[in-house]
């Protein structure tokens, strides 16, 4: 038996009791005459004592040799703690060891194994496996398997069944890149590893298996960012016989259950918002609700003057930043140089300082009265100790601008609070948009998307306007599940690959098993599927997935760990029928 009690279990109620412990040595404290040693394992530390009036001469000498992260065994009888610590629950208590094992040694680890570390991120990664030792780091994967249980609980109870997709499947043009895998066995031929699990998860509906999930990782070869990886994980699901109403009904109780289980937190009916409302109101389709600063629209009571920046423009817009009339024009001209970065793209900004006593001065003043910038104050719900930031341009590029300014000063502002969840769902998205490079329409989402009822026709006279029956389950400023009710019928998927530039043959060649599928009786199916990397992150209170995800890959989509991905051998490469380039 290595050990009888974990770390964390010992109370003053233990005290003579006689046990046995293991676990790593996280910090060592030698006055010569006595030792103490902080024992740490998953669930917490125990202090132990060595004294030369208590303890032998040999497990003395022992316990001298002990280093940082040596992993040991101890027994010893449980006694009363002369300076106690109440921050950890075996902080009344400590043990007096009697026996001392040394079960293997340690290097001097990269960094400090505590949770203030002076470890960089880069060497972390490399050392991820210390790393997880960290409690920041090893509560975050805690919390993750917690919602997982929660999830698979929920759906279990809702008679959703889970099932197992392959991952190794066959390439398609849509969407992001794909991982290929080469065949061995099929010379020239590759499989993709799968960006979801999508016709998969219709076949089983078609199997009439009538409710599935899958807590299943996914594969896109993609450009990273903080809140991306190349591999990652979804919670996906799929019914049949149901329309929109039945899957926001499910998912929101889905969600709904989480906030509560994870979080101790009630939210009552998911407000709902159209896209055109979302890009119109925030600028982009997952907005953060949690606070306001909703755009103003400025076209009509901005376009009258003789400023022709205005007046070329497609859209005028703003914002009102609540109590940033106080800021200066070296704060201004810094916020405007942060609009101006690639990152957003801005050309400049004009502002107006709505002044506590109710007078407004702009960077106009030259083009615009006072009466003007009241109805600038008006469009905006600027009050009095606001800053209200006003951008032109094209409408989709400009929005965008806005947006990032409007989460940046919600941030600045601490408006965006990590402990207060504001969920809701964005519908109505168009089934296509329009890819200038291309010069054709692509699916919005995917191409498995149900046009909305009654919107079919358009699809030869307006392909644009075209709404999906699709939807997104947004919280606190990030997507984080998005589905649709799904094309069931042969001759509607079929048009819809014609509309989306396939050809018959690329069609067939690429979905044909599904296409076929469809004419064998498959009923109405519709689902979701929810990023669970970035749910666990935003209930977790964080902004980036990485430290939630046991070994990720950093910005470059490397495991530095492991150094991959890395050369093969001459000898796989033969066997696959590869040649590199030279």
């Amino acid at each position: 038996m290595y050990r009888d009690h974990n770390n964390s279990e010992l109370n003053i109620k233990s005290l003579n009791k006689k046990v046995i412990l293991s676990g790593w040595v996280q910090k060592i404290r030698d006055k010569g005459f006595i030792i103490w040693v902080d024992l740490r394992d998953r669930y917490g530390l125990t202090q132990l004592v060595f004294d030369t009036d208590r303890t032998s001469k040999d497990i003395m000498e022992k316990a001298r040799e002990l280093g940082r992260e040596f992993v040991i065994q101890v027994e010893g009888t449980v006694i009363e703690r002369e300076s106690k610590n109440k921050s950890i629950p075996t902080g009344d208590i400590e043990v007096l060891v009697e026996k001392l094992i040394i079960l293997n040694i340690s290097e001097t680890p990269p960094f400090t194994i505590e949770d203030e570390t002076d470890g960089g991120e880069d060497l972390r990664m490399k050392y991820r496996y210390l790393d997880i030792r960290r409690n920041p780091v090893k509560n975050k994967l805690i919390f993750r398997s917690k919602v997982s249980m929660a999830v698979r609980n929920y759906l279990s109870q809702k008679d959703f069944i889970e099932v197992e997709t392959p991952y190794l499947i066959k390439s398609t043009p849509e969407g992001a890149r794909d991982f290929v895998v080469p065949s061995r066995m099929n010379a020239g031929q590759f499989y993709a590893l799968p960006q979801s699990p999508q016709t998969f998860k219709q076949l089983l509906m078609v199997g009439g298996l009538d409710k599935y999930f899958q807590i299943v990782k996914c594969f896109r070869d993609e450009d990273l960012r903080a809140d991306r990886q190349p591999e990652f994980t979804q919670i996906d699901c799929e019914m049949t016989f149901v329309e929109q109403e039945d899957i926001l009904n499910t998912f929101e109780g889905l969600t709904k259950h989480l906030l509560k289980e994870i979080k101790g937190v009630e939210i009552k009916d998911f407000p709902r918002m159209t896209y055109d409302e979302a890009m119109q109101t925030y600028g982009n389709d997952k907005p953060d609700i949690r606070f306001g600063m909703k755009f103003g629209e400025l076209n009509g009571v901005a376009q009258h003057k003789d400023f022709k920046v205005f007046n070329d423009a497609e859209l005028v817009v703003g914002i009102a930043i609540p109590g940033a009339a106080s800021y200066s024009r070296k704060d201004i001209d810094k916020l405007i140089e942060w609009m101006k970065r690639p990152q957003v793209g801005a050309k400049g900004m004009v502002y107006v300082k709505y002044n506590e006593d109710g007078s407004l001065k702009s960077s106009v003043d030259k083009f615009y009265d006072t009466s003007d910038l009241k109805a600038w104050a008006e469009k905006t719900g600027a009050q009095p100790g606001d800053l209200i930031c006003v951008l032109s341009g094209k409408a989709n590029a400009t929005r965008g601008q806005l947006s990032a300014l409007r989460m940046e000063m919600g941030k600045r502002l601490g408006l965006r609070k990590p402990n207060e969840f504001a969920p809701l769902w964005v519908v109505d998205f168009p089934l296509l948009e329009w890819d200038e490079d291309t010069q054709r329409f692509h699916a919005m989402h995917h191409p498995f998307t149900s046009p909305k009822e009654g919107q079919l026709e358009l699809l030869a006279t307006d392909p644009g306007a075209v709404k999906a029956n699709a939807y997104d389950l947004v919280l606190n400023g990030n997507e984080i599940g998005g589905g649709s009710i799904r094309i069931h019928d042969q001759k509607t998927q079929s048009m819809m690959f014609d509309y989306l530039g396939f050809t018959k043959e690329e069609a067939e060649a690429q979905f044909g098993f599904l296409m076929k599928a469809f004419t064998y009786g498959a009923p109405p199916h519709g689902g979701i599927a929810f990023g669970l990397d970035r749910l666990v992150a935003i209930l977790g209170g964080q902004e980036s997935i990485r430290d939630f995800i046991a070994f990720p890959k950093n910005n470059s989509g490397r495991d530095i760990m492991i150094d991959a991905p890395a050369p093969i051998d001459e000898k796989q490469l033969k066997e696959l029928d590869l040649k590199l380039r030279s």
